[in-house]
């Protein structure tokens, strides 16, 4: 059950603002040995505590607010449209100086330089006594308050911290430290700091192994904090309290690569977000790590912010608790389809797999270089199928079917069939089970404006959902 249903989370903490220019490379500069980027494109997204707060409004859950200070300047502006546009509202503190912008320059799918402005001008909080009070009220009336520190200052003013320190026990604190800024106040329900940043602030120089564990229940006695949750990137996380064994989450298999720029914010904000609707922190936890690594897998900030112009950000179709999702599903086709490969998907309910089953998943990813289950979602069954159907729910059909050998992503649609999905997928073939021979599949139209085709494969005879719930129901009988 939710702290305060209908509430706010409010995210407080250093706002950025951060810039991608993208192009091609193919050469290098005659005056030195560089690449040239040609035909850049430039394209810009909330960074820091502003990209948290995008991320928490983009999951749709509960209303999100920023309090953060930015300058009178341009890139302040640009963040604040951006926000806006995310639905975020803003509590503007005021900045001296100018606001924090972070350039990366990319070519050949990855970072070739960052350019830092604003780094080191850094300029203090100017805020107003009714700004202040603004924010405080927004502390106070929150569903839960996450603190997205980047080191910049706002984590470190008095009347803040105040604020904080007095969110009333039920209301979860989530703090994401930095190095550079201050200790979380006590009574933190979740701290969250990646490996490196708990090994430095644990002051110890390994950020491997056992230690991990030990820091995390070091700064945990440290900070008063009822957990700190220490981030492993690929490796999942760690959670731990002052006392006790630690909870250790794996993080779910994908198909590799992906941009980790931004995780740290989409783990942060999806466990506030988790945390402000009742969930106990272990699950709070593992739900970031799964929207983590999904998001990673997507291409990170670069992907769920206007890497693709004109599209809407994608960060999956299931619920937290699936595995993979659709921004996960592109970036692999993406991938494939870079290297030449060929992009092959099936669809279907899948509600009790069977030996059928295994074989059209084996056959479909024998035609091509990685295989994309699209999958009817709960609601999309109950219409198609009746009341009593789906047996087994989405998340589960989905993890299931994830952790065969066969297939490497699964996304999960809502529709009655999946020719959206493969609007946006793209796929070279898509195969369908069944008895379909000599009839036209509904999507072969979407697949044909995109130069891809439909194939049938047969089914096992004899292997079907239905007979399975025929048979236990006879069985019942007897």
């Amino acid at each position: 059950m939710s702290t305060r249903a209908g509430a706010a989370l409010v995210v407080l903490g250093d706002a950025l603002l951060d810039r991608d220019v993208d192009g091609t490379v193919e050469r290098l500069t005659p005056e030195a040995p560089v690449p040239v980027v040609d035909d850049p494109v430039e394209r810009t997204r909330p960074g820091g505590a502003a990209l948290a707060a995008a991320l928490a409004a983009a999951d749709g859950e509960r209303p999100v607010r920023l309090v953060a200070a930015l300058a009178d300047d341009r890139p302040a502006q640009e963040l604040r449209d951006l926000l806006g546009l995310a639905g975020v509202e803003v509590i503007d503190l005021g900045l001296d100086g100018p606001t924090p912008e972070k350039v990366r320059v990319r070519g050949g799918g990855r970072t070739l330089l960052r350019l830092d402005r604003g780094g080191r001008e850094r300029g203090g909080v100017r805020a107003s006594a009714a700004q202040l009070g603004a924010a405080g009220s927004a502390i106070s009336e929150a569903a839960a308050v996450l603190v997205s520190d980047y080191g910049r200052g706002v984590a470190t003013v008095p009347e803040l911290r105040e604020a904080v320190a007095g969110v009333p026990a039920p209301v979860p604190l989530v703090w994401d430290p930095h190095p550079r800024g201050p200790e979380p106040v006590a009574g933190s329900l979740l701290v969250t700091p990646n490996a490196a940043e708990a090994a430095r602030l644990a002051g110890s120089g390994n950020a491997h192994g056992a230690d991990v564990a030990r820091h995390a229940a070091e700064l945990a006695r440290r900070w008063r904090a009822a957990y700190v949750c220490v981030t492993r990137g690929s490796e999942g996380a760690l959670l731990s309290g002052a006392e006790g064994p630690p909870l250790v989450v794996p993080a779910p298999a994908t198909a590799g690569g992906g941009d980790p720029c931004g995780a740290g914010d989409r783990f942060a904000s999806r466990a506030a977000t988790a945390l402000a609707g009742g969930e106990l922190p272990s699950a709070a936890v593992a739900g970031a790590v799964s929207a983590a690594t999904e998001f990673v897998a997507a291409g990170g900030a670069g992907t769920a912010f206007g890497k693709r112009p004109g599209s809407a950000a994608r960060t999956g179709v299931g619920s937290p608790g699936e595995v993979g999702g659709e921004g996960a599903a592109l970036a692999l086709a993406d991938r494939v389809r870079a290297r030449g490969g060929t992009v092959v998907a099936t669809g279907g309910c899948f509600d009790l797999l069977h030996a059928g089953h295994v074989s059209v998943l084996r056959a479909a990813r024998a035609l091509g270089d990685c295989l994309i289950v699209l999958l009817n979602s709960d609601a999309s069954m109950r219409r198609l199928k009746g009341a009593d159907r789906p047996l087994v729910g989405q998340a589960d059909r989905a993890a299931v079917l994830a952790a065969l050998d066969p297939v490497d992503a699964v996304v999960v649609f809502d529709e009655d069939t999946p020719a959206a999905a493969l609007e946006r997928l793209r796929p070279h073939v898509f195969a369908k089970g069944g008895d379909y021979a000599g009839r036209d599949l509904p999507e072969t139209s979407v697949l044909e404006r995109h130069g891809g085709q439909s194939v049938v494969l047969p089914y096992v005879a004899g292997r079907s959902t239905t007979r399975l719930i025929e048979e236990v129901a006879l069985r019942g009988a007897r």
